[in-house]
């Protein structure tokens, strides 16, 4: 892999370019994101079985990239919780409802939804040992609601270490700038290259380190662009 990095809209050309011209599904793109996300948190913790991690997730592809290290960590023997911070009819996309429809058969996967965050969702924020930021990506846009807001700001409070999935919730991608509310977290975990965003100055207090997980897109995806 060459070290350049790009924008969200680049990245956005090279998973069409593998999916529709190479046959690199995106499924396969979310599989492989997902299982990357709970190798990182698996060669992090030595032992997982037992630890309570929590997947805080939105109705986009980076919730479904929650959906998928849930099931991979759950394997590993951790007490998972996955919090949909919406309704599964409210997934965007075919890859996320797949994979939302895989966990929700898992009695190994605690599933909370809700277009609130609940008590019930604040008790296991509060108690996590490690909590995923699947809330938003690099696809976020304009000022952040409710209930997303009230869970950046459990995140926050949390004593949990926090892996941010592709960005911290609330980062831009392109800019590094920060919207009105921003997960701060321990480490990033983004894919197939480093964002602009993540490799701004001052990026790190949010982002901690960045790893750049490979998730199988043909570098031929990158050609012409």
């Amino acid at each position: 892999m060459k070290s350049r990095a790009i924008t969200s809209d680049t990245m956005y050309k090279i998973e069409e370019k593998g999916h529709s011209v190479l046959g690199m599904r995106r499924f396969l793109m979310m599989e492989n994101a997902g299982h990357g996300i709970a190798d990182y948190v698996a060669s992090n913790f030595k032992k997982l079985e037992n630890k309570k991690i929590i997947a805080v997730c939105g109705t986009g592809n980076n919730g479904g990239d929650g959906f998928v290290a849930a099931r991979h960590l759950a394997g590993h023997g951790a007490r998972m919780t996955v919090i949909l911070l919406g309704s599964p009819s409210d997934l965007k996309s075919e890859e996320a409802r797949l994979n939302w429809g895989i966990i929700d058969k898992m009695d190994s996967v605690e599933k909370i939804t809700g277009k609130q965050v609940s008590d019930e969702m604040q008790k296991r924020i509060k108690g996590a040992d490690i909590i995923l930021d699947s809330i938003f990506g690099t696809g976020i846009r304009g000022e952040i609601r409710e209930p997303y807001a009230s869970a950046i700001d459990m995140i926050n409070k949390s004593k949990a270490f926090v892996l941010a999935v592709d960005v911290p919730s609330g980062f831009d991608p392109n800019t590094g700038e920060i919207h009105d509310k921003c997960v701060r977290a321990d480490a990033t975990i983004t894919f197939h290259r480093m964002k602009v965003g993540l490799a701004s100055k001052g990026a790190k207090k949010y982002t901690g380190p960045v790893h750049v997980e490979w998730i199988g897109i043909p570098p031929e995806a990158e050609d012409g662009l």
